[in-house]
């Protein structure tokens, strides 16, 4: 899941290298933390959080196989 979201980002952003994703996990779920330059805030967050949105229902499906549940935050 961690690498998802980071070729999700890099792909969202002007500034690919300044994308890091943190994962943490305990034995109910997965967070992933998205952190990216603030200048592309914008750009991974969309207008009224519609592109933030689209990336969490995206690893959220690609982790059905997951007994767990994903949490994706986006900080700066």
């Amino acid at each position: 899941m961690k690498e998802l979201l980071e070729v999700i980002a890099r792909n969202l952003v002007d500034y690919p290298d300044k994308v890091s994703v943190s994962q943490s996990e305990n034995e109910r779920s997965i967070l992933l933390e998205l952190r990216v330059a603030p200048e592309d805030m914008g750009k991974v967050i969309g207008k009224q959080g519609r592109i933030a949105k689209a990336i969490r229902t995206v690893v959220k499906a690609a982790a059905v196989h997951e007994d767990k549940k994903i949490i994706v935050e986006i900080v700066q």
